[in-house]
């Protein structure tokens, strides 16, 4: 006869598991530099993120039809071109056209401090600059980012 506490555990439902974060790193535009985005690709995987890394020389148009198939809750990108004020911009802008304006957006590379506060304006949820701590994107991101409904 089996005890009150195994008939709970054997008729009890099963928590659904909740889905991980899922995050796409891109690395949009012509320059061929992606160590950043691989290191930061890796140590979100570590940290237990499902991460897809799009690889080099995206456009936004791919980037963001990436992440409608993959079903991505945030966007990572490294872009080290110069081009962030028009690349950013413009996934931004495609996000929204594919109602998905929910995606959170987030990215580093070469910046310039000034150009921050515009690319947050636009709807860019943080960018990081050059030396910073690895932990402290993983923490962003486990706190900022949740799984999409």
């Amino acid at each position: 006869m089996a005890t009150a506490k195994a008939k709970g555990a054997a008729g009890a439902t099963p928590k659904k598991a909740s889905r991980k974060i899922r995050i796409l790193v891109g690395k949009p535009g012509l320059d061929g530099h992606d160590r950043g985005a691989k290191i930061i690709a890796r140590a979100l995987r570590d940290a237990g993120v499902e991460v897809i890394y799009t690889g080099l020389h995206q456009t936004p148009e791919m980037i963001v039809s990436a992440a409608a198939q993959e079903d991505v809750d945030g966007i990572g990108l490294s872009i080290l071109s110069g081009a962030h004020n028009y690349l950013f911009p413009r996934i931004i802008q495609l996000l929204r056209e594919k109602k998905m304006g929910d995606v959170v957006l987030f990215g580093g590379g070469i910046i310039p401090d000034a150009d921050i506060p515009k690319l947050l304006k636009k709807g860019v949820d943080r960018v990081f600059t050059p030396g910073t701590p690895i932990q402290e994107i993983v923490d962003y991101v486990s706190t900022r980012v949740q799984p999409r409904k």
